[in-house]
């Protein structure tokens, strides 16, 4: 049965949580995001984004309570958009995206980001300190979500939709969003 809920998973640097906010407005739904909750969890701890990853491979609970939050959205929310890793996963009724991006440009745009912009709980001074962040993340993402769910996070074929971000503005990628979903409504 399909939801009236998008989910976004993607490349680190890919335009999720920009994508997912801008959808959202351009169809006047709901917006959640994984990351920010993430993030505020690490920050809650005063751990880094990096140091939480790397706790809750240890620590199941904390992506336990991230995904059973996702699983209760998609039983009682519609008209929703959501930024995360496992959405897609929790909420099998959802339209679901991924946003790929080469990780050279996904490393760039993440450290101009962190440089103009800043991210709770997540730093990096030099391209070199992102990059090797970005990649522990990944990996930690990667491990976590495989030996807990046996869901790998990369796999394209789960989704719906795949959008590669590297020569698309946010609002050229909203509008493939906006319309593919529109589509798979019909």
């Amino acid at each position: 049965m399909k939801k009236h809920i998008i989910t976004i998973a993607g490349a680190p640097g890919s335009g999720k949580s920009s994508t997912a906010k801008g959808v959202a407005r351009g169809l006047g739904y709901e917006h959640f995001s994984s990351g920010d909750l993430f993030r505020k969890m690490a920050a809650e701890r005063g751990l880094s984004v990096e140091e939480i990853n790397f706790a809750a491979e240890k620590q199941r609970d904390i992506d336990r309570q991230v995904d059973e939050g996702l699983r209760q959205m998609g039983k009682t929310k519609n008209h929703l958009v959501i930024d995360s890793r496992m959405a897609f996963h929790w909420i099998p009724g959802s339209f679901k995206v991924f946003l790929d991006l080469d990780s050279a440009v996904a490393l760039e745009r993440t450290f101009n980001q962190l440089q103009t912009e800043g991210r709770t709980s997540q730093a990096g001074t030099t391209m070199n300190e992102v990059r090797d962040n970005t990649l522990k993340r990944v990996e930690s993402e990667k491990k976590r979500y495989w030996n807990l769910y046996a869901v790998d996070i990369t796999d394209k074929t789960q989704f719906d939709l795949v959008v590669d971000t590297a020569d698309k503005s946010i609002e050229e990628v909203v509008n493939v969003v906006i319309e593919a979903y529109q589509k798979w409504l019909s």
